[in-house]
């Protein structure tokens, strides 16, 4: 008998677009003599929409208005086997989704509540990971209250660290209004944009060389396994939003030009931070190796990547004799095994 499969993209994020065209390249990909999927695409306002605006959503590719309130669909969602929330970002990737699906009782593809909630952020994840001992780049935490009330204890904090250093958003995902910040001239741009998004900012410190920037994927729940591992190489000052989903901006090497030792390092690291942060089903767990001093920093853990035929997560296990459709056949079947 078929599985009864609800897909779930678009989503209130910045990430709305990339959704979209995520879902798309699953809905091609799930067999449809094992499952029965029906599309939902949640628009930039948090209504789920109807099956028509949905299927021109899908097709277009762009943002839609409308739709019902998302607790009168979650109620029809009850007929389904399990639910693939393909949301990246704030409101799809940071726990509520998963929570209001535990809640209704229904399987999910991906971490739960917890696992979602703290790799999202920023901050918890940092403070997770150093728990675990697992390295990382040199930060400070500052808080809009700070920034408003006493602005040079926020930038005392920054020159600690040095420049040039980045300024992030803690809960924001895709490299939404991070900033590199060269000279201390330019830090209060940086935070006035930073603390627009969020009341929450992560300074972070640069590595001493330019490193490389390298990504593992991960999947499993209690038993995960690693993908081999890839490297993004690009020619802008970092992996912004523009390089990251512009094409030719930035090209992947699969497997990664490394000494198999540094390799297995970071598959040992990306196990070790899955685990730390609780996470289920997939994550793509992303590094700076900085190879003249052999430094491997961990960057961030993505609990729902970026899931076309061509991003770098269906890509890392393609390279492991995973085909996309196997890919995503698992991934249902850990959403099952899981709950």
């Amino acid at each position: 008998m078929k599985k009864r499969i609800l897909l779930l993209a678009g989503g209130q994020s910045g990430e709305h677009e990339v959704s979209l065209m995520s879902a798309r390249s699953v809905l091609g990909a799930l067999p449809r003599d094992q499952f029965d999927v029906t599309p939902v695409v949640i628009s930039k306002q948090g209504r789920w929409l109807p099956p028509t605006e949905t299927q021109r959503a899908l097709e277009s590719g762009e943002a839609a208005t409308g739709g019902d309130l998302v607790l009168h669909r979650v109620a029809s969602a009850e007929g389904y086997d399990a639910v693939f929330p393909l949301l990246h970002g704030p409101m799809g990737e940071d726990g509520t989704v998963q929570g209001l699906l535990t809640l209704a009782g229904i399987p999910f593809v991906g971490s739960g509540v917890l696992g979602s909630s703290v790799s999202m952020d920023k901050v918890m994840t940092k403070q997770v990971l150093a728990s675990a001992g697992i390295a990382q780049v040199e930060w400070r935490l500052a808080v809009r209250r700070e920034w408003q009330q006493t602005p040079d204890a926020v930038r005392a904090r920054a020159a600690e660290l040095g420049f040039p250093l980045f300024v992030k958003p803690a809960n924001l995902g895709s490299s939404v209004g991070i900033s590199k910040v060269g000279t201390p001239d330019e830090l209060d741009g940086a935070l006035n944009l930073a603390f627009g998004l969020d009341r929450r900012v992560i300074l972070e410190a640069m590595t001493s060389h330019k490193p490389r920037e390298v990504e593992v994927g991960i999947l499993g729940n209690d038993a995960p396994i690693a993908s081999p591992v890839g490297e993004l190489r690009f020619d802008a000052e970092f992996y912004d939003y523009e390089t990251k989903y512009t094409e030719g901006r930035a090209t992947m090497h699969i497997p990664a030009p490394l000494p198999p030792e540094v390799a297995a390092r970071v598959q040992a690291a990306a196990l070790t931070a899955f685990r730390a942060l609780d996470c289920a089903g997939l994550a793509r767990v992303d590094f700076f190796y900085v190879e003249e001093t052999g430094e491997l920093l961990l960057n961030e853990v993505n609990t729902m990547p970026g899931f076309t035929t061509t991003s770098m997560y269906p890509k890392l296990f393609e390279a492991a004799g995973l085909s996309y459709s196997e890919l995503v056949t698992r991934l249902v079947g850990l959403a099952l095994e899981e709950r």
